[in-house]
């Protein structure tokens, strides 16, 4: 009996390449070597780290609503005005970057389509940027609502979760059998360092910096969560520290490696944490403290790949990193 549904998933993954291939300029790209799939996979993971930081600077320069509406800046305009002065320019400014972050997906999407392990990712991180942008269009309407905001910086954590993904998947590491056994040590790292991201927006939600003078805070107490916030950072802590001595006692060099990283990224993150605190959040320092949580997110993720989990299976990585097998019509017999 035919698989209809998967027959027509092969068939048309042959019907874009062969579209893609008429395309003028679009062959080369079609047609990328190895080194040019890992950078363009590298720039869009830089891109979305990017973009995460320079919303943070939008929203600490009091430059949320700089652009009051959304799709457009002003009811009569798409653009920012000199009347709207540096809050306009920065707002849009960031806006436009979504631009950049979208000609780099589309451009890695057709350098990873012929590759079917990479294909995938790369589509949904492509979906991701204007599904991001519609987000954040909903800040904007709903006045700089801080649960809005929280979501808008979640959902960028998860597509750096994913260019992540997809940058180790260009050039993937072999398994490293002792640190596979450490597994569910990482993932509980894993789930520590997303409570501590989440329970983090919670904290800006709570605080002075809301992007706009007259957007509402959550009303919550800043100090409780923030103590809250330091609990599961110590928790994180421990965990990364575990993850370290298991993969010394193992032999497992890479993991241990990762673990160190990752400790020193955290030890740094937490003095410009205190720091931030005892200083009342200047926003420098919470600017500094936006970058190094997404760096807290990478690390922990490197210390994830280090177990191997993503590896492709033992005498499968050709076929898994190539799409010519997988563009055929498949039949299944029952």
């Amino acid at each position: 009996m035919l698989d209809v549904d998967t027959a027509k998933a092969a068939g048309f993954v042959p019907r874009i390449t062969r579209l893609l291939e008429r395309l003028p300029g679009t062959r080369q790209l079609l047609d990328a070597g190895a080194v040019t799939r890992r950078r363009l996979a590298l720039a869009g993971l830089a891109g979305n780290i990017g973009i995460v930081i320079t919303g943070g600077a939008v929203r600490l320069t009091g430059s949320g609503l700089g652009c009051p509406t959304w799709p457009k800046c002003t009811e009569d305009s798409y653009t920012a005005t000199k009347a709207m002065g540096v809050n306009g320019a920065i707002e849009f400014g960031n806006r436009l970057l979504t631009f950049v972050l979208s000609a780099i997906a589309i451009a890695l999407v057709v350098a990873v389509w012929r590759h079917a392990r990479l294909r995938g990712p790369a589509v949904i991180l492509a979906l991701g940027i204007p599904g991001q942008g519609v987000v954040g269009g909903i800040t904007v309407l709903t006045d700089l609502n801080p649960y809005v905001v929280g979501l808008h910086f979640l959902l960028s954590a998860v597509m750096i979760g994913g260019s992540y993904l997809l940058w180790r998947r260009t050039a993937p590491l072999p398994a490293e059998p002792a640190a596979a056994r450490l597994r569910p040590l990482t993932w509980a790292l894993t789930a520590a360092s997303a409570a501590v991201i989440v329970i983090g927006v919670v904290v800006t939600g709570s605080g002075p910096h809301a992007g706009d003078d007259k957007a509402r805070r959550t009303g919550l107490n800043p100090e409780m969560i923030s103590q809250l916030h330091v609990d599961a950072v110590f928790l994180m802590l421990g965990l990364a520290a575990a993850c370290w001595f298991a993969a010394r006692a193992v032999t497992a060099p890479r993991m241990a490696r990762t673990s160190a990283i990752l400790l020193a990224v955290l030890l740094a993150q937490g003095v410009i944490g205190f720091v931030q605190y005892f200083t009342h959040l200047p926003a420098l320092l919470v600017a500094a403290h936006m970058a190094g949580a997404c760096a807290v997110w990478v690390a922990t993720l490197a210390v994830v790949w280090s177990t191997g989990f993503d590896a492709p299976a033992a005498g499968g990585s050709a076929s898994s990193l190539t799409s010519d097998e997988t563009n055929r019509t498949l039949v299944t017999v029952r």
